[in-house]
């Protein structure tokens, strides 16, 4: 219950950061924060307590106390993915940098216009 708590906590602090935030790379932090947090509650959905890998060593086995491994390769898959979008939005943030010279996204808009 506390781990959905931090996981909510971290979505509306990075949706925060995303809507009110004029500088792009707090807007890359909040996009961040709230990838980790879907990335927390995907664990926390297989999270089993008392559950033990879902390898079958004994063919009397209980299977009713595995662990879900697919919330595992779905969080494996989303680093990986989170990590290249924020290596591309990190790369446009300083193509913007060094035409603009700021990060501020009002002051860009008024340089734009």
């Amino acid at each position: 219950m506390i781990a959905l708590f931090a996981c909510l906590l971290l979505l509306l602090i990075g949706l925060y950061a995303v809507v009110t935030k004029r500088n792009i790379i707090r807007i890359i932090i909040g996009f961040s924060l709230v990838e980790y947090a879907v990335n927390l509650f995907f664990a926390l959905v297989g999270f089993k307590h008392n559950g033990i890998p879902p390898i079958i060593t004994h063919l009397g086995q209980s299977r009713s106390n595995f662990v879900d491994p697919v919330p595992q390769a779905l969080v494996l898959t989303a680093i990986v993915i989170g990590l290249a979008t924020t290596a591309l939005m990190l790369a446009l943030a300083m193509r913007i940098y060094e035409k603009y010279r700021t990060f501020d996204i009002t002051e860009i808009r008024r340089l734009k216009g």
